[in-house]
C-alpha cells in the first residue's frame, strides 16, 4: 500500500468521545489478517432524514448503484480509485483499509463523499510591488486563501462538498464564494459585480489531485475523496486585493504564506505542496 491514512486512525472519531480501534500500519489494509479487529459502529444521528444523506444500509428501501452514478446521474459512488468492495452487510469498504470505526460516521454518504477545493493563490510582495524571496531558499513566497474551519478549529483550504448533480467546477466557486467571501450574508451593493468577477476567473483553473482524502471523518465504510484546483492571481490584481469575510462554515479567513511549516486540516497541505512545486515556490 503506497499511502496508509494517518488521521483517521488512532484517535477519538471528531465530534464524539468514541475511540477508534487501534489499527497498527501493517494491519491497515483488509487483506491483513486481523480476526480481533470488532470497532465500534457508528453513524450520527444528526443524518437521520437529511435529504442530501443516504439512509441506514440496512433499510430495506436503500437499494444504491455501488461504482456507479445513482439516481439518474445525481449520485456519485463511483471513487477515483477504482471499483470497491462491499461487505456481507451491504456496505462499501474504503479502499484504504482499516479506519478502527465502522459505519458512515458524520459522512452523509456511504461509500466515497466527494468535495471539491479551490486552492487561490497569489505571489507575497513587498511594498514596491516587488515578490518576496524567502531568506535561505531565495525561491518567491506563495500565498493561499486560507479559512479556520467552524468544526474543528483547524485551518484548511475553503472547499466543501460537491451537491447532487452540480458541476465540481460550479462547486469550487459556490465554496469559495461561500466560506471566503460571506455570500451567503453580504448584502454589499456590488456583491454581484463581484459574482461575475469571481467567475471569470474561476474559469482558468488547474487541476493539481483528485483521489483520497485521509480525513478525520472517514470511516471503514464512508470516505472523503476530492478534486483540488489551483486559481492563480499572477498579477494580484484580480482576487488578489479583494476584501476577504469568513462565512457559512468559515470562523476566520486570510492570506495565508505557504510553507513546509504549515499545520492544516486532513490531507490540505499535500496538496499545497503540488502547487509550490508546480510555481516554483518556495516551500
Amino acid at each position: 500500500m503506497s499511502f496508509i491514512h494517518k488521521k483517521c486512525r488512532n484517535s477519538l472519531y471528531p465530534s464524539t468521545d468514541i475511540q477508534r480501534f487501534k489499527v497498527p500500519d501493517d494491519k491497515v489494509a483488509w487483506s491483513e489478517n486481523f480476526p480481533e479487529y470488532t470497532p465500534i459502529e457508528y453513524s450520527s444521528k444528526f443524518l437521520t432524514g437529511k435529504p442530501w444523506a443516504d439512509p441506514d444500509s440496512g433499510d430495506p428501501n436503500f437499494k444504491p448503484l455501488w461504482n456507479a452514478l445513482d439516481n439518474n446521474g445525481k449520485i456519485n459512488r463511483k471513487s477515483f480509485l477504482g471499483i470497491y468492495d462491499i461487505n456481507e452487510n451491504n456496505q462499501p469498504l474504503n479502499p484504504f483499509g482499516r479506519t478502527g470505526i465502522s459505519g458512515r460516521g458524520l459522512l452523509g454518504r456511504w461509500g466515497p463523499n466527494h468535495a471539491a477545493d479551490p486552492i487561490v493563490t497569489r505571489w507575497k510582495r513587498n511594498s514596491d510591488q516587488s515578490v518576496v524571496l524567502d531568506e535561505i531558499t531565495r525561491k518567491p513566497i506563495l500565498q493561499f486563501v486560507c479559512i479556520q474551519r467552524r468544526d474543528s478549529g483547524e485551518w484548511a483550504i475553503p472547499g466543501g462538498m460537491v451537491d447532487p448533480g452540480e458541476k465540481v467546477s460550479t462547486t469550487l466557486k459556490r465554496e469559495f464564494m461561500e466560506e471566503a467571501m460571506n455570500s451567503l450574508e453580504n448584502k454589499h451593493q456590488n456583491m454581484e459585480a463581484i459574482e461575475n468577477h469571481i467567475n471569470n476567473f474561476f474559469q482558468c483553473g488547474q487541476e493539481v489531485y483528485n483521489g483520497y482524502v485521509d480525513d478525520p471523518r472517514n470511516t471503514d465504510n464512508a470516505w472523503m475523496e476530492t478534486t483540488a484546483f489551483n486559481f492563480h492571481d499572477e498579477t494580484g490584481d484580480y482576487v488578489g486585493n479583494m476584501n476577504l469575510e469568513a462565512g457559512d462554515d468559515a470562523k476566520h479567513v486570510e492570506w495565508r504564506d505557504m510553507s513546509n511549516a504549515l499545520l492544516l486540516y486532513a490531507s490540505h497541505k499535500d496538496f499545497l505542496t503540488v502547487v509550490a512545486e508546480k510555481h516554483k515556490a518556495h516551500w
